[in-house]
């Protein structure tokens, strides 16, 4: 695979000593106790069990359980491919399948979602294993954006949910393509691409792993890292996704559905609180089809499944604040263009 990443220099900080295993093993067993006892209270308790709760109490851990549980297993099975992409998966096999041009190496990991067809959270581990194994930032960044619409599924329950109606399911498609490709060539034009990352990750980046390590035991350690680093973020993301659904009134959003402008930013923060699943949101979504214009709707459904809360936490493992914000700043831009263009057009 064709690297685009450039050595540190001397001017910055020395990465990070590797935490020992024992801690990470402490880390991993807190972390999936915390998450077993959400999955069992989700699965099992009673729906009283909350009853002495005010109404918005009860919301708040209804919301926040369930955007954990429901993002729980692609955040699993993304960092299973991850593992199976850096440990099983040999380098000829890269070198031989993905172009070398930039431009068309993108393209093709724009698709490359229809074999791994996880969703947003999913994607977030297998894009780290993707930039140890040398891809480049805005390669990475491009099957970010574009893997939770452009697989399989999201793209026949969107069907499902609304045919060829107003064009939204190829508005999605196409838009998603677009989106990813224009901001993974932008982020590729980055003149110091290292700086985007966190210090923890491009530490990781640049480690080697020991020689005399097996393939089962560097899977074993790559699955405590990756575990003891996302559902730490996952956790967080759901909390504050829970937190904010409950403060903002849903009729509210009902209300400015009507203005063509106004309607395509109310569903874009929407998608953003609720961090709702790309595999799942256009089920979400169809009962405001009947008041929302049809850009709003496609702009509802790239955004989200491209940036939410939840998605940030998570990216937060690996890219800067500073580089997360211009992120989320550029699709929010190109959503929005993209749905007031479909209002105009429809």
């Amino acid at each position: 695979m064709q690297s685009t990443r450039r050595e540190p220099t001397a001017t910055r900080p020395a990465p990070r000593p590797a935490p020992d295993r024992r801690a990470i093993g402490l880390r991993v067993l807190a972390v999936l106790g915390v998450a077993a006892a959400l999955l069992g209270l989700r699965l099992v308790a009673d729906p009283a069990w909350t009853s002495w709760l005010p109404a918005a109490g009860r919301d708040f851990v209804t919301l926040s359980v369930s955007v954990f549980v429901e993002s729980l297993p692609f955040v699993f099975l993304g960092i299973a491919i991850s593992i199976l992409v850096q440990v099983w998966v040999p380098d000829r096999i890269w070198q031989r399948y993905l172009p070398r041009n930039p431009f068309l190496r993108r393209m093709v990991l724009s698709v490359l979602g229809i074999l791994f067809p996880v969703c947003e959270c999913g994607n977030v581990p297998l894009a780290r294993g993707l930039m140890m194994r040398g891809l480049g930032v805005g390669d990475a960044l491009t099957f970010l954006l574009a893997a939770p619409i452009l697989n399989p599924v999201t793209i026949i329950t969107t069907y499902q949910a609304f045919g060829w109606e107003d064009g939204i399911l190829v508005a999605r498609i196409a838009g998603a393509f677009v989106i990813a490709n224009l901001l993974g060539w932008l982020f590729s034009r980055h003149p110091d691409p290292e700086s985007l990352l966190t210090a923890s990750f491009e530490a990781r980046c640049h480690a080697t792993p020991p020689a005399a390590q097996g393939r089962g035991v560097r899977s074993a350690r790559l699955f405590a890292e990756e575990t003891a680093t996302m559902l730490p973020a996952l956790v967080a993301g759901s909390v504050i996704a829970g937190a904010i659904q409950v403060g903002v009134p849903r009729a509210l959003l009902v209300e400015l559905g009507s203005n063509p402008v106004v309607s395509v930013l109310v569903l874009m923060a929407l998608a953003f609180v609720v961090s709702v699943c790309s595999n799942v949101d256009a089920f979400f979504i169809m009962s405001f089809s009947a008041t929302f214009a049809p850009g709003a709707i496609v702009a509802f459904l790239v955004f989200g499944a491209m940036i939410d809360i939840k998605m940030l936490a998570l990216l937060r493992t690996t890219f800067t604040t500073r580089a997360l914000a211009l992120i989320a700043t550029l699709v929010a831009l190109c959503t929005l263009v993209l749905g007031l263009g479909m209002n105009l057009v429809v």
